[in-house]
């Protein structure tokens, strides 16, 4: 069951892994005054949003499927400034399609996740005004445009999934190695090879959780240049992570 959303309310985000790195989340560089540089941040299908589920639209669509995501590859973790980003040495072949995306393929690029100062608060969607302890984001661009750049600046160019956790007392093991890898990028811009290849079907296909319950819109990259170029798809089951985890 997919759900579609109006446009709905911007909220202050906090934090980013997108487009320039100078800008900030107080004072004069802050969400505020992000408009005043990139108008972008002003438009009309900015994200993120609060999902309020009785104003969404139940619609049938495609079966959602993912291609490619059984081969383990070797992955490198970078800390950008602003969260930790994955990313394979090979992406190329890992794609999703289906659902909002119609026949089109979207290329892997990068996940990368939003947390807050505790296990209460933290993601950046909100379902029903609630906050989850943490949101993963996995960002992939359409394949007709040929990389992230070009895809960037068309209004189909990218589709976002979204995941959010709960905390509770067990560790999740689909996360150990990048869990295990945060304390080797605590500088910006360091990076570290995950010791083990990756296999991105644990993390985008969680046994428990249907990936064909979701909700859909257009919105936004969630920080500058606020590009209005994402499909976005939340799913609507959250996932589990240890409180040390999260």
């Amino acid at each position: 069951m997919a759900l579609t959303l109006p446009l709905l309310t911007l909220l202050l985000i906090i934090c980013g892994a997108f487009g320039d790195k100078h800008f900030g989340y107080d004072g004069p560089n802050g969400p505020n005054h992000w408009g005043d540089n990139y108008n972008g941040c002003v438009g009309k299908h900015q994200s993120p949003i609060n999902i309020e589920e009785h104003i969404v639209t139940n619609v049938t669509l495609p079966l959602l499927k993912f291609v490619g995501l059984d081969h383990a590859r070797n992955a490198y973790l970078t800390n950008n400034g602003h969260t930790a980003v994955l990313r394979l040495n090979d992406s190329g072949s890992a794609m999703v399609t289906g659902g909002p995306l119609g026949s089109v393929q979207y290329i892997f690029e990068q996940l990368h996740f939003h947390w807050g100062e505790n296990d209460l608060e933290g993601s950046e969607d909100l379902i029903n005004n609630h906050s989850f302890a943490m949101e993963l984001h996995v960002v992939f661009y359409k394949q007709n445009y040929g990389s992230m750049a070009n895809a960037i600046d068309h209004p189909d160019g990218l589709t976002v999934l979204a995941y959010f956790f709960e905390a509770g007392d067990d560790d999740n093991p689909a996360y150990e190695p990048i869990v295990n890898a945060l304390s080797s990028i605590q500088n910006v811009e360091s990076n570290i090879t995950l010791t083990k290849p990756m296999n991105l079907e644990s993390i985008l296909i969680p046994n428990h959780v249907s990936i064909q319950n979701y909700f859909t819109y257009n919105g936004s990259l969630t920080t500058p240049p606020c590009s209005e170029s994402v499909i976005w798809i939340d799913f609507k089951d959250s996932l589990r992570l240890s409180h040390k985890q999260s």
